[in-house]
Order: C-alpha cells, then structure tokens, then sequence
C-alpha cells in the first residue's frame, strides 16, 4: 500500500502489518511504501502564512522567473541558502541572505562563488522579525540585528525560506531507523530498517529532494516490494495480476 492522506500513527506487526490512521481507519497489508514527504521548515514570524504564495517561497528553482529583475531575500546561510542566492543572482536584480547565525554554515566552496558575484549581500547575526506586505503582496522583511539590537527594514518583492525540510516522519520515530533529521534510511532497493516496509521521496534519506527524484524513487521502491513480495507470499504474482 502506498501511504497518502492521513497519516498512519501506529504501526503493527503480525502475519499483516496492522496500520491505524489518524482518522481511526485500519488498513492491512503484507508491504509497505512510506511515501509521507517534507514539509519546509518555516520562520513562524508575523506576514509568513498571510504572503505565502504572494512573495513568500520555498522553492527557488520553481519560483525564481518570477521574480526576475527584482530584489529578493534568503533566509538561511547554509549550502540549501547559499545555493539558492547563487541560483537566483543569475534572474534576479539584488539577492540579500539573511543568517541568523554569526557565520555561514554553507561550505566554502559556495561561500566563496557567493562573494564573487556583485548582486548579493550578506547580512548576519540577522534575525527576521516580520513579513512586510501591502495586503496583497511582499513589500519587504523587516529583521533585528542580533549584535546591535536594532530593527531594519529591506525593500524587497520576494522571500525566499530555505532554513531546512521536516520528514513527515515523527510517528515513525521508534519503529524504523531514522537519521538524525529523522528521514527513514533506505537502500538502493528502497528497503528500510524492518523488513517489507519501503520509502521513497522526500521522507527519506534521498540527498536531492526534487518530484522527479522522489516519482523514481517511487518506482524503485515499487519493485523493490514486489521483489520482497513473490519472496514471501505464495502466489503472489497471480494476486498481483
């Protein structure tokens, strides 16, 4: 079974594995396939939720042309943050890189391109206060400067949040080895810690979260329980037909 909608929130094992839903539905099934993604970490600050879709963004790579010829913000200053400034400095007309931190944590490598490039500033020891707007769309971000104390306001059309992804994965945490981020581990085929569960896309330990990654994944992962499958259960194959 492939895991969409509500999340399972228990997990059971007998001859089936025994899933209860948050809606109190059951399922049963001889495999699984965790399919549960990410979410975008979020600032949680005041304008966030009311701009989101109007100049709030999440995904440089989907939304950047948008904002081609404008001034836009980065939050976050590591290799995801860095990444999308250098990415956007090439569309847009200014990029500004909120850290929040005392120093980057991106490696050099991307710090260093970031420097060379004329369009981006950094500014850190930032942190960000609040999402200006103008009712319909971003206008600017206000921040507080860590150091200092004191609160400034940049002009800008575009935010883009790239602080990190949260696997959809909390109510896994003590049933299938997780790192540390708590994305399941998988292997090539797909397999996680206990044998017959498999996951695919964002939730796992994937190092590019894309939607073309994760369909292959999907597939992958796919194969990989029917594998496990005619292995385990007689007839299979007439079933699955």
């Amino acid at each position: 079974d492939i895991m969409t909608g509500n999340l399972a929130v228990n997990v059971e094992q007998t001859d089936y594995f025994n899933l209860t839903l948050d809606n109190g539905a059951t399922l049963q099934s001889k495999s699984l396939i965790l399919a549960t993604g990410a979410r975008w970490r979020q600032m949680n600050v005041p304008g966030e939720q009311e701009y989101r879709g109007k100049g709030v963004a999440y995904c440089p790579h989907c939304d950047g042309p948008l904002f081609k010829g404008k001034s836009v913000a980065v939050i976050g200053g590591g290799n995801s943050g860095i990444e999308a400034a250098i990415d956007l400095a090439g569309i847009v007309n200014h990029v500004t890189v909120l850290e929040f931190d005392n120093k980057l944590r991106a490696d050099q490598v991307l710090q260093d391109k970031a420097a060379s490039m004329g369009n981006i500033t950094i500014i850190k020891s930032a942190m960000t206060t609040q999402v200006l707007g103008d009712g319909n769309k971003v206008t600017g971000l206000r921040y507080t400067d860590r150091t200092t104390e004191q609160s400034h306001d940049i002009d800008l059309a575009g935010i883009f949040v790239q602080i990190g992804l949260i696997p959809n994965s909390e109510w896994l945490s003590d049933y299938i080895e997780l790192t540390p981020r708590g994305e399941i581990i998988t292997d090539k085929q797909g397999n996680t810690s206990v044998p017959g569960i498999f996951a695919a896309g964002d939730v796992t330990d994937s190092p590019y979260k894309q939607i073309i990654i994760a369909m292959g994944d999907g597939a992958n992962a796919s194969l990989g329980a029917f594998d496990y499958l005619i292995r385990q259960v007689p007839n299979v194959e007439e079933k699955v037909a």
